[in-house]
């Protein structure tokens, strides 16, 4: 049994499909996006909502209805931020009495970004990336961070030392003069958090205690 509970997430005159994983009464809700490749069933998503719940932190998975309708490829990102939106606010709902946080792996971590510097997102604390795809494959740049500054809350990187969309030493510029931000990086693992076996490491385990960690450190502030 996968332990998750499917949910219709309302957003503009439809809704998106979702998937809750986690106590009913865990103290965090983990608002979490898919990556472009691949939906909210993908492997890695469905390991970290396990390991999180394993670790009394509830998810609510999202997904892009390009992918829910297995057209195996992403929505526009400009009608992928305003999902985001919808997802945090119906979290809200879902769970009323957890503290909320957001973001996700690689395209779903940024879009929420985005949508957070745009205006704050209600009730999320902080955002988590996993995989934070700051630049095409082979073209390093950081364009796709610049609105990071703009977002009021405490944001959390975790990071594969060997990811081709985040080269290292860049993730890390960017994350040192951002305000309440924290990077964790998983040696040798790439941008979708996967080593090889012979590292003799669990990725997974680490990004979920990173995550704990992190949660653990925040203060309690008002839901607005």
């Amino acid at each position: 049994m996968s332990g998750d509970s499917d949910v219709q997430i309302p957003h503009g005159s439809g809704a998106l499909a979702g998937l809750v994983r986690g106590p009913a009464k865990a103290p965090w809700l983990y608002v979490l996006g898919h990556g472009a490749g691949a939906g909210m069933h993908h492997a890695f998503m469905a390991a970290m909502a396990a390991a999180l719940a394993q670790r009394e932190v509830a998810t609510l998975r999202w997904e892009q209805p390009a992918m829910t309708a297995g057209r195996g490829r992403c929505d526009p990102p400009k009608a992928v931020e305003p999902m985001a939106r919808s997802a945090c606010e119906f979290a809200r709902v879902l769970r009323p009495k957890a503290r909320l946080v957001a973001g996700g792996k690689s395209m779903g971590g940024r879009m929420t970004s985005l949508a957070a510097s745009h205006a704050p997102l209600s009730g999320v604390e902080a955002l988590v990336f996993l995989g934070f795809p700051l630049h095409p494959a082979g073209r390093p740049g950081n364009e796709r961070a610049a609105h990071l500054a703009a977002v009021g809350v405490p944001l959390l990187f975790v990071s594969g030392t060997r990811d081709a969309l985040a080269t290292l030493a860049l993730l890390q510029s960017v994350v040192a003069p951002l305000v309440a931000a924290e990077l964790v990086l998983i040696d040798g693992a790439d941008h979708g958090l996967a080593v090889a076996k012979r590292a003799g490491i669990d990725p997974i385990a680490i990004a979920a205690d990173a995550i704990v960690a992190f949660l653990a450190r925040l203060p309690r502030r008002g839901r607005g």
